[in-house]
Parts: structure tokens; sequence; C-alpha cells
């Protein structure tokens, strides 16, 4: 066993051995993410252990993963510090699972691989393509079937509105349907406020894995039957082969990999229009696990080099609809 300095930790000295646990930073209260990549780490090796790593320490993952560490930030100044937790703790893949974090470990990818670390994360350029929701509404359409929902720095004329922030997850200060005033009103309390045209229709979202050579490897479609701040509360999969073929034409020309979400509405007369991409797992994509988009099991098979004969999608035959529910969970210690 060693301490870490920085935070007086008692960690399990892991120098030497082949480095094949995970990290999922951010972890937060993921647990289905969390179970997910645990189950897919047990087909490929019984003795991989998952940790939850986060800033705080209070985050519910803690209780659910094969260990906990508090990480610092992920801040350039940090990322020395990081290497070393992670050889400390035998993790040879990062998964990032924020935003936020996704440009850190994006600009970093190339410092982890060098001491045999990987970070399942897209390149530099895909990520900032898809965190400034102005520039991705500017250039993600190129040389693509689909169509993005354009973006504006000052609201233009003859349309109803959504206002939402530029960067990072803008879910919770959206503003949906607004007339004009209304929508500088609702701007002047973002930071950096876009606006685009309201578009009605269904909101669909795109569960997609891309391998090391930015191939969709497979995609599920799945409709939002009910979001809260953000999320699919409910949601269910469903199957459109022309939408799927533009979806995975979208993706490919993105420089993308590992787990993405694509983000779309379909309009009344049934014509697809990209709101935004996400470069990362997303909060109800166990949806697209279920309905055989086995995308951790590909990804710790692709960094072990187990097989590409693995790397199938055998989607199911029919359909999955998914409810997010709170569970009770309770712990049993004379120690508590």
């Amino acid at each position: 066993m060693v301490i870490d300095p920085a935070q007086g930790l008692l960690m399990r000295d892991f120098t030497g051995a082949t480095p094949r646990n995970v990290l999922i930073s951010s972890a937060a209260n993921k647990i289905p993410l969390l179970r997910s990549v645990m189950q897919a780490a047990r087909r490929i090796d019984t003795h991989i252990r998952v940790f939850a790593g986060d800033a705080s320490d209070g985050v519910t993952s803690r209780y659910f993963a094969d260990g906990f560490i508090q990480l610092p930030r992920t801040q350039t100044e940090n990322a020395d510090a990081l290497v070393q937790i992670c050889m400390a703790n035998g993790i040879g893949t990062v998964i990032p699972t924020r935003d936020g974090e996704l440009g850190f470990w994006s600009a970093h990818a190339d410092a982890f691989a060098s001491h045999g670390i990987e970070v399942v994360v897209s390149s530099p350029q895909a990520i900032q393509l898809s965190l400034d929701k102005l520039l991705f509404a500017k250039r993600g359409a190129a040389g693509s079937p689909l169509l993005v929902i354009p973006a504006w720095l000052a609201p233009e004329e003859g349309a109803t509105l959504v206002v939402k922030e530029r960067f990072g997850a803008g879910s919770r200060s959206i503003g949906i349907n607004l007339d004009q005033t209304t929508a500088r009103a609702h701007a002047s309390t973002l930071n950096e406020p876009i606006f685009q045209p309201f578009v009605q229709g269904r909101e669909v979202s795109v569960d997609a894995w891309l391998d090391q050579a930015h191939r969709v490897r497979g995609l599920v479609l799945r409709r939002r039957d009910q979001v809260l701040n953000g999320e699919s509360v409910i949601t269910t999969t469903f199957r459109d082969t022309s939408l799927e073929a533009a979806c995975k034409a979208f993706l490919e020309s993105h420089a993308l990999r590992g787990p993405v979400v694509l983000q779309l509405i379909v309009d009344n007369r049934n014509v697809p229009h990209v709101i935004e991409l996400n470069a990362r797992f997303g909060g109800a994509s166990t949806a697209a696990i279920a309905a055989g988009l086995d995308v951790w099991f590909w990804t710790l098979n692709e960094r072990f080099g187990i097989g590409e004969s693995d790397v199938s999608f055998q989607r199911i035959p029919g359909e999955v609809r998914q409810v997010r529910v709170p569970v009770d969970q309770h712990f049993y210690d004379p120690d508590l």
C-alpha cells in the first residue's frame, strides 16, 4: 500500500502490474453508467477494478464502485498529479463523463498515453466543436446529409426562439418557444447566450460508438418521451434505417471516438434537425446498451486488443423502453 501525499489516502500499489483498472472521472451520482462499465469490465477480466473518481468526496457513486478516488480538478496544473494517481492505482483506461472536463482530457490524452493510460475521448477539434454550440451550428453540417439548427448571437426577426448558453450543458437554463421580447429578457439572465429558431417536433437521441479509426460501429435511435432537467426520464428505442444512415455519415465526419450522443428534433414533415452533439456517454444511454450497443465492452476490448470480431453490433430484434426511477440502497456495517 502507498499513501497519496496530496490527499493522505491509502491506496493499493499496482506499480509494475498491467494497468487494466478503469477510472470514471466526474462520476458524481452516475450509478447506471458506473454499473454498465463494471458489467463490461467483468466480462473482460474479473480482476479489473472500476474506480469512481470525483473532485467531491460526497458523491454517491463511491458506494457502488470497486473503489473511490477523490481527484484534483481537471486543470492543466494538475495533469501530472492525475497521471501519478492513475499509475498508483493500476488504471489503464480513463472514461471522462462531463462536458466541462472533455477539453482537459482531450488536450492531455497523448501525455497520459505515454504512461500507458488511455483516455476514451475524441480529438481536441471534435471536442471544441461539440462544446461550442455557436461553432457547431456554423460548421457541424459541413458535408453532412443532416441539417443543423442555426444559432446567432442576437435574435433574428420572424421566428419564435430558443435561448440557451453557448457553452456547456444549457438544458437547465434553456428558454423554449419565446417571442423576441421574452427571448431577450431570458438571455439577460445567461452568461453567453445564443439564439436559435424554435423547431416544433419530437425529440430524438442517437447513441453511437465510434472506434479509434472514427468509424461508427453501431448506433441506436430513441425517442425522448419524458424529459426532466435535460435528461430522459422515459425513453424508447426505435428503428429508422434512413435516419440511422444519415446519423452515421454525420458522426463519421467529425473525428469522434467512443460513446457519443447526437440530439435531434424530427419536425412535423419528418425532417431531422440536429440540435447538438455530446461527445460522451449520455444520461440515458444505458437504454442503448440494453438494445445491444455494447459500448463499454467494445471500449475495453479495443483497449486490450482482445479481438476485432468481438466488436460487432447485434441489435435486439425488438425495442426497449427505459424508465429511470430513484431506488433506495441499504448498506449494513457495524462501523457506520
